[in-house]
C-alpha cells in the first residue's frame, strides 16, 4: 500500500516506457518489505539535470539512468564512484548520507551474475570480450577490478577497442578472433543476435574456436536463447544470457539505495514474467 511514508525511485530515459526496471525493483521492494515504489519517467535529452534536482528536492530513494542521460547526469551530482568515473557514465544515483552519488553498476552486476549463475569467479580467469561499446567497457573494468588474469578485446574498430582497453590497460589488450581459444570466459557485448533487429540471426564469433571448457556469456537477453547460445550449448559449453547481468546490476543499485541485501530470486522471477515469448523486444538498457 502506498502511504505517506512511501519513498519514490525511478528510471529516467528517452525512451523509457519499455524498461523492465519497474517490474524488477517493485518486486524487490515488495519481497524486502520496503515502503517504496519505482516508476519510469520519460526525460527529454538535455533535461537530466532537472530530474536530478527533483531527486534532491523530493528526497527520492534512488534513481536509475538510461540513455541518453548516462553522461549528462554526472555534472549534477556531488560525487562519482570509480566505476562511473572510468566509464564517464552512470546508471545509478544513490545517497551517501547527504551527498548524491553517481555509480555504474553494470560491471559489478556482470561479475556477480557470472558467479551466481555459473559458479565462475572472475579472479584469475582469462577473459575475451567481443565488442567495445559501453557494456563491453563496463565488463572490462569490472573483471579487471575483480582480479582477472588477462583480458583481450576483439572489435572491428581498433579505435573503439583501444577505448575498452583503457579501462584496465595493465591487464587488457586488443586481440583477434584467433585468440578466443585461450580464454576461459568469452563475452559477447555486441548486438549481434538481438531479436527485433536486422541482426537477429547473426553470430558474433565461431564457437568452434573455443576450448571445450570455455564459458560463453551473451549480454543479450532478448531472445533469452540467442543463436550464439544455441551453438554454445550444442557444443556442451557452459553459457548464460544477459538476464544475469540485468538482474544483478539492479541488485547492486537496490543495495545502494536501501542498505538491504537484494532479494535476487524475486527480481529474477519478475524478469522471467516480463520476458514471455512473443513480447516486444526490450532494450538492452535497463
Amino acid at each position: 500500500m502506498i502511504s505517506g511514508e512511501t519513498r519514490l525511485a525511478a528510471v529516467i530515459g528517452a525512451p523509457v516506457r519499455h524498461s523492465l526496471s519497474p517490474a524488477i525493483h517493485n518486486a524487490a521492494f515488495a519481497a524486502a518489505e520496503i515502503d517504496a515504489v519505482y516508476v519510469a519517467m520519460p526525460v527529454a535529452p538535455g533535461d537530466a539535470e532537472h530530474a536530478v534536482d527533483a531527486m534532491r528536492r523530493f528526497q527520492w530513494l534512488g534513481m536509475s539512468v538510461t540513455m541518453p542521460h548516462k553522461a549528462t547526469v554526472l555534472p549534477a551530482v556531488d560525487g562519482i564512484t570509480d566505476a562511473a568515473r572510468a566509464l564517464r557514465a552512470a546508471n545509478c544515483l544513490f545517497w551517501d548520507d547527504d551527498r548524491l552519488m553517481a555509480d555504474s553498476t553494470d560491471g559489478a552486476g556482470f561479475v556477480r551474475g557470472l558467479e551466481h549463475e555459473l559458479g565462475v569467479v572472475a579472479s584469475g580467469a582469462r577473459f575475451a570480450v567481443v565488442g567495445a561499446g559501453g557494456a563491453a567497457r563496463a565488463v572490462v573494468g569490472a573483471v579487471a577490478a575483480a582480479g582477472a588474469d588477462s583480458i583481450v578485446v576483439v572489435n572491428r574498430s581498433p579505435v573503439r577497442a583501444e577505448e575498452a582497453v583503457a579501462q584496465a590497460p595493465a591487464l587488457t589488450r586488443v586481440g583477434g578472433f584467433d585468440e578466443l581459444s585461450a580464454a576461459d570466459v568469452v563475452v559477447n557485448a555486441t548486438p549481434l543476435g538481438m531479436a527485433g533487429t536486422d541482426q537477429a540471426g547473426a553470430i558474433p564469433f565461431d564457437v568452434g574456436l573455443l576450448r571445450d571448457d570455455a564459458v560463453v556469456s551473451d549480454l543479450i537477453y532478448h531472445p533469452v536463447e540467442t543463436p550464439l547460445l544455441q551453438l554454445a550449448e550444442a557444443r556442451g559449453l557452459r553459457a548464460q544470457n544477459g538476464v544475469a547481468m540485468l538482474v544483478f546490476q539492479a541488485a547492486v543499485a537496490f543495495e545502494r539505495w536501501t542498505g538491504v541485501e537484494a532479494p535476487v530470486e524475486a527480481m529474477q522471477a519478475a524478469v522471467a514474467g516480463a520476458l514471455e515469448p512473443g513480447d516486444a523486444p526490450p532494450s538492452l538498457e535497463s
